[in-house]
C-alpha cells in the first residue's frame, strides 16, 4: 500500500443509471395444496386428522393472534361447524393434546420453507416504478426464545432471513445446541435459495458477527452480494478501513431526521480501493464509512461504522448504501419484536422437540401474512382476523391470493 493513499481512492459521490432488474414471481397456489409438501410425522396407523387440514388450522389460528399450541387448538374449537367443515373437520375436532404432539414432531425448517413459498405467492409488486440499481435485500438476524429450553436446558436460537421488500420471512433454521449462527449461515442460504430458485444478484445484509470469510466466499459462489459492518471480530480489516483517508473523501450522501424526541444527521462515505490486494476482504469492492450525529434532549452523541460491500461503485451508489445499511434492522423491528410484543414469544415456554422453531415459525407467517395484506399494525390486523374467521379460511382454500 502506497505511503499516501488518496491517490489509488476513488470516491463515489454522482449516480449512473442502470437498466431495472426484473423480479420473477412465483406461481399461485393455495395454502392446502402447498402444504402437501410437508411429511407427516405421525404412524399412518389410527390418523383421523388431515395433515393439511392441521397445518391450516395452525396457520389460520396464529394469523388470528394464538400465541400457544393450547390457544390453537382453542381457535378451531370455537369455530362453527360450517367453518369447521371447510377446513375438513367434519367429525369432531382433534384435542389439544393431538394438536401439540403433531406441531412438535414437524421439521420446523422445511415448513418455514413452506410457508414462505405460499406467502412469496400472495405478495403483490411494489405500486411505485421500482428506482434504478433496484436489487432484493435479505436481512438475516438471530433470535434466542428465552423461554423456551431443549431436554439440556440449553435455549433455543433461532436464524431467520427477511426479504425487506415484501416483510416476508423467507427461511429459518435452529442454530445447534453449543453452537452459534455462524456454522448455520451456510444452511440458511441453501433454505432461501430453495424458496427463491436462486440468489443471483440478491444483496444480503447481517451484523458483525457474519464478518465472516466463508461466509463472503459462499454468497459470491451463488451469485449474490454482501453488505457486512466491520467491527473487533475482523481488527486487521477494521483498522485498515479505520486508517483511510476520510477527511479527503468528499461525502457521497447525507440525510437529516427529526423524530421521537431527537435529530439525526447521517453521512455516508464510500471509496474503491486500487492497491494492490485492495481492500482485506474476499470479494469487497468499496468500502463505507456511516457517521450518525444524534442530538437528544440538548446532548450530542456521535457514532461511525465501517462496512464493506461487493458492489462496484456503479451498482452501489451513497444514496444506497444508506438505504441498504438501514434495512440490517428491519428483521429486528418488522418480526423479532412483533413477536415478542405482539405474539409474547419470550413468555411461551415451548420446550418439547421442534415446538419452539415450529411456533416461531407460525408467527412470522402470520406476521408475513398480515403484511401481504398491507397491514402495518399486527396486533390490530390479528384481532380483526379473530373476528372474521372465515375470510382466514377462505385464503387458505383459495388458489389465488385473498385479502380480508
Amino acid at each position: 500500500m502506497s505511503a499516501c493513499p488518496i491517490t489509488v481512492l476513488s470516491a463515489v459521490t454522482t449516480p449512473t443509471d442502470t437498466p431495472t432488474r426484473a423480479v420473477t414471481e412465483g406461481e399461485q397456489g393455495g395454502l392446502l395444496h402447498a402444504l402437501s409438501a410437508v411429511p407427516d410425522p405421525r404412524s399412518p396407523r389410527g390418523v383421523r386428522y388431515p395433515l393439511a387440514g392441521l397445518l391450516a388450522v395452525a396457520v389460520c389460528a396464529v394469523a388470528a393472534g394464538a400465541s400457544s399450541f393450547t390457544a390453537i387448538a382453542d381457535w378451531l374449537h370455537d369455530l362453527d361447524d360450517i367453518a369447521r367443515a371447510r377446513l375438513g373437520f367434519i367429525r369432531g375436532v382433534p384435542a389439544t393434546s393431538t394438536m401439540w404432539r403433531l406441531l412438535t414432531r414437524l421439521d420446523a425448517d422445511l415448513l418455514a420453507r413452506v410457508l414462505a413459498g405460499w406467502l412469496r405467492t400472495r405478495a403483490r409488486p411494489p405500486a411505485t416504478p421500482r428506482r434504478p440499481r433496484y436489487r432484493i435485500v435479505i436481512a438475516i438476524d438471530g433470535k434466542t426464545m428465552r423461554a423456551a429450553r431443549r431436554a439440556d436446558g440449553s435455549q433455543v436460537h433461532l436464524l431467520s432471513a427477511l426479504d425487506t421488500i415484501t416483510g416476508i420471512v423467507l427461511a429459518q433454521v435452529t442454530v445447534a445446541a453449543k453452537s452459534n449462527e455462524i456454522p448455520a449461515f451456510t444452511p440458511l442460504l441453501d433454505a432461501i435459495e430453495t424458496v427463491l430458485g436462486s440468489l443471483t444478484d440478491i444483496l444480503f445484509v447481517a451484523d458483525a458477527l457474519h464478518t465472516q470469510t466463508n461466509h463472503a466466499n459462499e454468497i459470491a459462489a451463488r451469485g449474490a452480494h454482501l453488505l457486512i459492518p466491520v467491527k473487533g471480530n475482523q481488527p486487521t480489516l477494521h483498522a485498515q478501513l479505520k486508517t483511510l483517508p476520510w477527511t479527503q473523501i468528499p461525502v457521497g450522501n447525507q440525510r437529516r431526521d427529526r423524530g421521537h424526541g431527537r435529530r439525526e444527521t447521517r453521512t455516508v462515505k464510500a471509496v474503491t480501493l486500487a492497491t494492490p490486494g485492495g481492500i482485506l476482504f474476499p470479494h469487497a469492492q468499496q468500502a463505507v464509512r456511516i457517521t450518525r450525529t444524534r442530538t437528544t434532549g440538548g446532548k450530542t452523541s456521535r457514532e461511525t461504522a465501517y462496512l464493506v460491500v461487493t458492489l462496484p461503485a456503479e451498482h452501489a451508489q451513497p444514496a444506497d448504501l444508506q438505504d441498504w445499511a438501514r434495512q440490517e434492522w428491519l428483521i429486528e423491528n418488522l418480526v423479532h419484536h412483533v413477536r415478542d410484543v405482539t405474539f409474547r414469544e419470550d413468555q411461551h415456554q415451548a420446550r418439547t422437540g421442534t415446538g419452539p422453531a415450529v411456533i416461531a415459525t407460525l408467527r412470522n407467517t402470520a406476521i408475513g401474512y398480515h403484511r401481504t395484506n398491507g397491514d402495518t399494525n399486527i396486533a390490530r390486523a390479528t384481532r380483526h382476523a379473530n373476528r372474521r374467521p372465515h375470510d382466514l379460511i377462505t385464503t387458505v382454500t383459495s388458489s389465488y391470493p385473498t385479502t380480508q
